[in-house]
Order: C-alpha cells, then structure tokens, then sequence
C-alpha cells in the first residue's frame, strides 16, 4: 500500500466523496420510495415482491460502495485503495448503460451513468498516475 496518501490531488478526494454521497443518496431513497426520486423511471411496479427483494438489493449495494468510498475518503486512504472502489463504482455504471441500451430503454435518464462514468475514468485515470509516480520514487 502506499505510504504517499497526500500525493492524490484534493479534486479527487472531493469528487470521490460526492460519488460517496450520491451512492449513499440512491441507496436510501431505494429503501425508502424510489418513486420519490424518479416518477416511474424504471418502469417497475415494486408491489411485486420479488422486483421489491431486487430494489432492496440494489438499496444495499449502493449503500455498502458509499459507505466504503466514504471510508476511504475520509480517513485519507491510499490511492490503491480509491482506485479499487472507483473501478467497483465504474463497473456498475458500465452495467447500467448495457443494460438500458439491451433494453432499448434509452432516456435522457441515461445520460447520468454516462457523466458518472466520465468522471470515475478521469479519477482513475489520475489515481493510476499517482501510483505510478509513487512506484518510480520508491526506486
């Protein structure tokens, strides 16, 4: 692990707590009422209780990322660390987009994974680099 954690930049830290807190945002709001967020944006009706067991899971992976990409953030952790949990958060925006293009459900509702996974590739993208830079300087 790396003993640099100050190299990342403060943007990162800062963007990637926002990304904590949207997570932490969706995963609430799913446990509570979707709907109050998105009118019908899945198109699901949720007094189905085997689509209610899925949007409660969807409820608890979005909080178990925030919490962790919350974690992370906050005590400073390495950038390994962070780059771990973005690409875990990346992943997840990557399968919504395939998702909805699969389904056709293509919305202007989509254009938020889009500019989520914009902003995690760029994060990962300057994490990796302040890996590599830490690795040189061990040498």
């Amino acid at each position: 692990m790396s003993k640099y954690i100050d190299n990342v930049p403060s943007w990162v830290r800062i963007l990637v707590g926002l990304l904590a807190l949207v997570n932490l945002a969706f995963g609430v709001m799913s446990y509570l009422d979707m709907s109050l967020l998105f009118k019908n944006g899945a198109g699901l009706d949720l007094g189905n209780s085997i689509l209610r067991n899925a949007s409660y899971e969807f409820a608890s992976r979005n909080l178990a990322i925030g919490l962790a990409l919350a974690f992370v953030t906050i005590i400073r952790g390495a950038p390994e660390a962070l780059v771990i949990l973005t690409i875990v958060r990346a992943l997840i925006e990557i399968q919504t987009i395939v998702i909805a293009l699969v389904q056709g459900n293509i919305q202007a509702l989509l254009l938020l994974p889009f500019a989520f996974l914009i902003a995690e590739v760029v994060i990962i993208k300057t994490l990796i680099g302040v890996i590599k830079k830490e690795e040189e300087e061990e040498k």
